[in-house]
């Protein structure tokens, strides 16, 4: 966890990416000392990449654990959704911005199918 301004946040968020390997891989949330939360992945929208079905959804998805367990006091739900994130990742699918020899490529459709197969 970093405590910062946005500005710098934002910043320190985007150097941090290099460690999972990807923007795709980083959830965001902005706590505020008043109850009220903003949570949004690292990635932003990725116009460029819209429709091709080249998006990592897993930062979008992580994003709404972090929701689910500061915003909703769900920690149960998250650490759920955490788990199939972890379990398909560990099954080897990957998107274009996290693929590896030995695994498999998915479309951004795939990859949340298979986040909600785990879940059900």
């Amino acid at each position: 966890m970093i405590v910062t301004t946005n500005m710098f946040g934002d910043i320190l968020s985007d150097e941090a990416s290099v460690l999972s390997g990807s923007l795709g891989m980083m959830p965001s949330g902005s706590i505020g000392s008043k109850g009220i939360n903003f949570y949004e992945p690292i990635h932003g929208s990725a116009p460029d990449i819209a429709g091709k079905g080249l998006a990592n959804p897993l930062a979008t998805l992580l994003t709404v654990g972090m929701m689910l367990e500061y915003s909703f006091n769900l920690q149960h739900e998250a650490r759920r959704l955490e788990q199939a994130v972890n379990a398909v990742l560990d099954a080897g699918l990957r998107t274009g911005d996290i693929m590896q020899p030995g695994c498999r490529q998915v479309s951004t459709r795939q990859m949340g199918a298979a986040v909600r197969e785990r879940l059900a």
